[in-house]
């Protein structure tokens, strides 16, 4: 670890070697890891699995690219890949129930419920530590996902982001996308005193526990802004590292529009209207338990039962493809 000013220079993963990059300002020192087999080491120590969400709606033409690109990276820890297709009227579920990987959990909405919802449907199945939300739409670099793990496993950080810089490996397709982002940023700033660079980055990873403690009640793409408002109010500053974004267009398929940012704003107003809880000890350096306790299968099932009261679908227990109801 090297150290100018205050800027921490850590060692950006790739191909098991080591690459010095400044992440951020922290008034701490620590040591990254600079490899896979130091990552595998660590992470093996403090019981780190790795849970990555992917909703995906109407995907079809990059959910394949997508999910083995995932799947091929080298992430030194335990991990799945758990896929919620959330109602497609494409050939999305079709594609997804091609392809076989033990690492795999596919999961099913009978009809749209939502991005919110399908990411707090993988979260009730995930297994793992620490849940990381990654999209189908090939925006995102799989790459990063490693560099995302390194500051959790070296103890500096219990929530890390990935974080789209303007200029640095990105490439947004429109200025009004651009500026959307930073107006409500900056909005998110103001309303928690924090100082994050972006508050919509898809790449947030989280430990689940803390996660699920989170009172998350957004369906659709407000999911993006509750996840950060409610971890802001908790006080909790996540740990940014620099990311690869390239950024679809309406007609590549981006379903974002500006009504999403207005949205957006009345989001970050009601999260912080249930007020600030405090600023965490050491939010930033904090160490996650190692052992991390799943929903039970009582309280699951007593979600699916309630929604089916009214809906008539539930889990199959018969394929590899669940049906999860919306929950929470």
């Amino acid at each position: 670890m090297v150290i100018t000013g205050d800027v921490i220079q850590a060692p950006r993963i790739l191909d098991g070697t080591a690459k010095r990059e400044s992440v951020g300002r922290l008034g701490v020192v620590a040591e990254l890891p600079t490899d896979r087999l130091e990552l595998l080491r660590r992470a093996d120590a403090i019981g780190f699995k790795l849970s990555i969400v992917m909703p995906a709606f109407n995907e079809a033409r990059t959910i394949r690219e997508a999910i083995h690109a995932v799947l091929a990276v080298e992430l030194s820890c335990n991990a799945e890949l758990i896929v919620v297709d959330d109602g497609s009227t494409d050939a999305t579920a079709a594609v997804v129930a091609e392809i076989d990987d033990p690492r795999l959990v596919k999961c099913v909405h009978p009809f749209n419920l939502g991005k919110g919802t399908a990411v707090r449907t993988g979260a009730a199945v995930a297994s793992g530590t620490h849940l990381l939300i990654f999209d189908a739409d090939s925006e995102y670099d799989p790459g990063d996902i490693p560099e995302l793990i390194a500051p959790i496993v070296a103890g500096l950080a219990d929530v890390v982001y990935g974080a789209r810089i303007f200029g640095n490996h990105t490439v947004y397709p429109s200025l009004r996308f651009a500026i959307g982002n930073r107006a409500t940023t900056l909005a998110a700033n103001i309303l928690f005193d924090s100082y994050i660079t972006d508050l919509h980055t898809c790449l947030k990873l989280v430990p689940l526990t803390m996660f699920r403690d989170l009172t998350l009640t957004q369906r659709g793409f407000g999911l993006d802004s509750e996840i950060t408002a409610e971890l802001l109010r908790r006080g909790v500053r996540p740990f940014e590292v620099p990311v690869t974004y390239r950024g679809r267009s309406r007609a590549e398929g981006k379903k974002i529009t500006w009504i999403d940012g207005i949205k957006c704003l009345a989001v970050l107003a009601r999260v912080r209207s249930r007020g600030v809880v405090g600023v965490a000890s050491g939010s930033v350096a904090r160490r996650v338990p190692a052992e991390i306790s799943e929903y039970s299968a009582t309280t699951i099932a007593s979600l699916e039962a309630e929604l089916s009261a009214t809906h008539d679908f539930g889990r199959r227990s018969s394929t590899d493809v669940d049906i999860i109801p919306e929950f929470g």
